[in-house]
């Protein structure tokens, strides 16, 4: 189980990586945030889902699956940024807020549903 969460994070990581790099560059041709972190995000959680199926769970990449995987982490991050909107938490508290639980509650979805295995 450590080694297959050492993937996750590791995934993780090159994920966030590539979030706020595509973010930057878009942002940086004047568009709005939301737009430009809604393509960011959507850009790296595809990678994320590719990346997790191969290499972390080593599974069958599904369209279903895809869209289990896209569908709950968006939901967690759709929900996490509205609240933070809702009560003006910094910024920077949400980002790290939004990295600790989606590390946590993504592995969990991730190894239990989305990738689980039947044995």
């Amino acid at each position: 189980m450590l080694k297959i969460f050492s993937r996750f994070f590791s995934v993780g990581i090159i994920n966030t990586l590539i979030h706020w790099v595509v973010f930057a560059l878009i942002y940086s041709q004047h568009v709005s945030q939301w737009l430009a972190n809604f393509i960011a995000f959507s850009v790296a959680v595809t990678f994320s889902f590719f990346a997790n199926a191969k290499w972390t769970f080593k599974t069958q990449i599904t369209p279903f699956r895809y869209v289990m995987f896209v569908a709950f982490m968006g939901a967690m991050a759709a929900g996490i940024g509205l609240l933070a909107d809702h009560t003006h938490i910094n910024p920077f508290i949400t980002l790290v807020t939004f990295s600790a639980i989606s590390l946590i509650f993504g592995f969990i979805y991730s190894n239990f549903i989305v990738f689980r295995v039947n044995k």
